[in-house]
């Protein structure tokens, strides 16, 4: 007697997806995201994050050329630098905005510059301390369409506020014996830059491998082509 063959069962279907609700812009800023990884090549003019603390990237914002040459310029670093969530309106930002960051940038270079070379800058210790005083941007966090919580800010933050931001951090990075002896100056030809030797060993010599590094590596080999140098 044939066996009759058993009902196939109907292949099974995923329930369809809910549509996309987009969240109400009136209560819900861009998710803040941590600082982009430095990309594999910096190009020339290029916002870098790639020192390890914020003060020391404020510092490489004009070299080899002046990078915050305009507000969306600035907001783009304050956005990179982790500052503000992505998206982040800066309706007061104006020329003066430029000009304190300018300044601020200048005083950091001086002070750091003269605590890796045993010379106080006191002047500009002064003034790092007066701008560090003001309250920094208040972070809140708020609830995300699906769910999770992301960090925002508490209303639009001012000049001063962003400023005491990263002064503050400059100041944190000098207090502490441990930071500061990691910093170290690049060994590239003509680089002023800073950065935070946080390498297993502590054998960084670049401010940047795909840079300075890579600058080096090209002149060794000429060198070594043209017989100046052993191989």
């Amino acid at each position: 007697m044939a066996l009759s063959a058993a009902p196939q069962e109907a292949p099974h279907k995923p329930p369809d997806k809910a549509p996309y609700q987009p969240p109400d812009k009136a209560t819900y800023q861009a998710p803040y995201t941590p600082p982009h990884k430095p990309p594999h090549k910096v190009a020339y003019g290029e916002l870098r994050f790639d020192s390890g603390r914020i003060c020391l990237d404020l510092l490489a914002t004009d070299h080899p050329v002046e990078r915050l040459d305009d507000v969306d310029r600035l907001g783009a670093w304050l956005a990179g630098a982790g500052l503000l969530p992505p998206g982040t309106p800066l309706p007061d930002a104006d020329q003066a905005w430029l000009a304190g960051f300018r300044e601020l940038r200048g005083h950091i270079g001086r002070l750091v510059g003269g605590e890796l070379a045993g010379r106080p800058a006191d002047a500009s210790l002064a003034r790092v301390n007066a701008l560090a005083a003001a309250a920094p941007p208040a972070p809140c966090a708020v609830r995300h369409a699906d769910g999770s919580l992301v960090r925002a800010l508490h209303g639009t933050p001012g000049r001063a506020a962003l400023l005491a931001a990263v002064a503050r951090d400059a100041v944190e990075l000098l207090t502490d014996p441990v930071a500061r002896s990691l910093l170290r100056r690049c060994e590239g030809d003509s680089c002023p830059l800073v950065y935070l030797d946080t390498s297993r060993g502590h054998r960084r010599r670049w401010c940047s491998s795909e840079v300075c590094g890579n600058r080096e590596r090209v002149a060794r080999h000429r060198r070594r082509a043209a017989g100046l140098a052993p191989a």
